[in-house]
């Protein structure tokens, strides 16, 4: 398949994506960085998602930031229509796209233009009743017995969302495109960073301290004072809700940043797996250092289009 001059830069979270693909925009004009953050998204939550700084985005454009207030929600079609509506915009200005990845199914999304299925709220309600899993899984193989035998009969959430579509939309779950067990060829190049476990740790720990000194509590008491408060997908981003938990009494500052430092080394490992199943990606081993890969991302993004 024919490039279509964008990069997707991918890894788990602290592996350095977002510094390397700042450095690859600065060193090739006309190259603008689109981010693949669930959570940075959110109007407000700066800090914490450790979104480009002001400087940043005014030396190199990064679009899909500050797009809804955290009271809302923003689901991954939404996400997808927005993407596609930049990457359109950029070609419309003969500009490339560095796509800076950390949330799997938005990248995917994206890179694979997924057929997603939308969502009823009212019929996951009235499922969510029933407290057996197995029970909805039972269900679900009489509505679509291809969906269920791909699923674990306890994975209630994914059981869920195949009763929710199959009900809601009258199609059956699986037929809604190969889903994410297919990886076709794509017109996106992609560069995944291979971080030591143990380096990525220390990273981790470090990144949250210094969110912390600057600002990270402040910016989490300003989601409380907001209208409404935070929408249920805003409270849960990490790091997020640990301090939440702790401005309610619930726990110490000191156990909520033990807890929130434990929860995203347990997210990166997490991230690992879901990018290293994909045979497309291409793994550079970044040691502590991401710039040290940046000659040869650069090799990689002049081969899927022209320079400017």
């Amino acid at each position: 398949m024919q490039p279509n001059g964008h990069l997707v830069v991918v890894g788990a979270t602290a592996s350095g994506k977002s510094s390397l693909s700042l450095e690859v925009a600065r060193r090739r004009p006309g190259t603008e960085l689109v981010s693949m953050d669930s959570m940075a998204l959110y109007r407000g939550m700066d800090v914490g998602t450790a979104s480009p700084t002001a400087a940043e985005r005014a030396e190199v454009p990064t679009h899909l930031l500050d797009l809804v207030d955290p009271s809302e929600d923003f689901s991954v079609s939404m996400f997808q229509e927005a993407a596609r509506n930049t990457l359109d915009a950029l070609a419309a200005r003969s500009c490339r796209a560095v796509l800076v990845g950390g949330t799997g199914l938005h990248v995917r999304a994206v890179v694979d233009d997924l057929e997603i299925p939308g969502q009823w709220e009212e019929i996951r309600a009235d499922l969510e009743v029933e407290p057996d899993t197995v029970v909805l899984h039972d269900r679900l193989s009489e509505l679509d017995p291809v969906a269920a035998v791909r699923m674990e009969p306890t994975n209630r959430r994914r059981v869920i969302r195949a009763l929710e579509v199959s009900i809601g939309s009258g199609r059956p779950f699986s037929s809604f495109g190969p889903g994410l067990a297919a990886y076709p060829p794509s017109p996106f190049t992609q560069i995944g960073l291979r971080v030591d476990r143990e380096v990525l740790d220390r990273r981790i720990a470090e990144r949250y301290r210094r969110q912390l000194d600057e600002g990270f509590l402040d910016e989490v008491r300003r989601l409380i004072d907001l209208p409404g408060g935070p929408s249920r997908s805003a409270a849960q981003a990490l790091g997020y809700r640990e301090l939440l938990s702790h401005l309610r009494g619930e726990c110490t500052l000191d156990g909520a940043i033990g807890e929130a430092i434990s929860a995203t080394r347990q997210f990166a490992r997490r991230q690992e797996r879901w990018f290293r199943r994909d045979p497309r990606i291409e793994w550079l081993d970044v040691a502590d250092d991401p710039l040290v890969v940046l000659d040869q991302v650069l090799e990689r993004f002049d081969a899927t289009g022209p320079r400017r």
